[in-house]
């Protein structure tokens, strides 16, 4: 009869993910909680107090432009799809002719999105007010 470390090769990377999601579960519930604990509680009337002799402050709303998170989208869209030529590029020869035909397909349709994304005006920036 086998020990059941040894009936898989993988129990060991299993035991790991089960101990690194607990620790991290761990670490995010003690954060919130001391955060929640140690935060101060009334920081609202200090921003909104008179520095000194200066103008009365006006609470602006927080409003981030879409078009931040549309750069942001496109930027790791095409930096992960680079990635993928990575190897391709070292190991070139092995992969013959198909290896050859199939990068161009993809370079293709990399060309593809781009100008899909620059006709569609997603690389310009407008004044969103």
């Amino acid at each position: 009869m086998e020990h059941i470390t040894t009936a898989n090769p993988y129990f060991g990377v299993f035991v790991l993910f089960i101990i690194t999601f607990g620790a991290f579960t761990a670490t995010t519930v003690i954060a919130r909680l001391a955060s929640r604990a140690l935060a101060a509680k009334d920081s609202e009337k200090i921003k909104l107090s008179v520095y000194e002799c200066g103008p009365e402050v006006t609470k602006q709303p927080n409003r981030v432009s879409p078009q931040f998170y549309l750069f942001a989208l496109l930027f790791l869209l095409f930096d992960v799809e680079i990635i993928f030529m990575f190897p391709w590029a070292v190991n070139y020869q092995a992969l013959g002719w198909f290896g050859f035909i199939e990068m161009i397909l993809f370079i293709l349709l990399l060309t593809v999105g781009f100008i899909y994304a620059w006709k569609k005006g997603a690389l310009e920036w407008h004044n969103i007010k």
